[in-house]
């Protein structure tokens, strides 16, 4: 469950496309993303930590970071259209240009029926 602290309330999200004992009514793709770049200077030192192999937490950081905010961006689409929880959620990740990431997290926003 993700917490969005606007509203202090967490959004039920789920990767499949049902919850056990709740009948849903689609409301429709919710959405979030966020294109973040890599900062020169801690590029350099990652360049320096990624000789000796292993992970490179900078950017395990920066990843972590902008995942974050596309899922806090989806949640508050998601409520925007009245949604009690979010279905079949995917989060998607691609090079955009040399040097930066998209985050995308998108699904189906829900309201509960029964």
């Amino acid at each position: 469950m993700q917490e969005n602290q606007q509203y202090n309330q967490p959004m039920l999200m789920v990767t499949t496309d049902t919850i056990p004992g709740r009948e849903l009514q689609a409301l429709g793709l919710a959405q979030g993303n966020i294109v973040r770049t890599k900062d020169v200077g801690r590029d350099i030192l990652a360049g320096f930590r990624s000789l000796g192999g292993g992970e490179i937490k900078i950017y395990t950081d920066l990843l972590n970071e902008a995942r974050s905010v596309a899922i806090g961006r989806m949640i508050e689409q998601a409520r925007g259209m009245g949604a009690d929880a979010i279905v079949c959620v995917r989060i998607a990740t691609c090079s955009v240009m040399n040097g930066s990431s998209e985050v995308t997290a998108y699904g189906t926003a829900v309201k509960y029926v029964k």
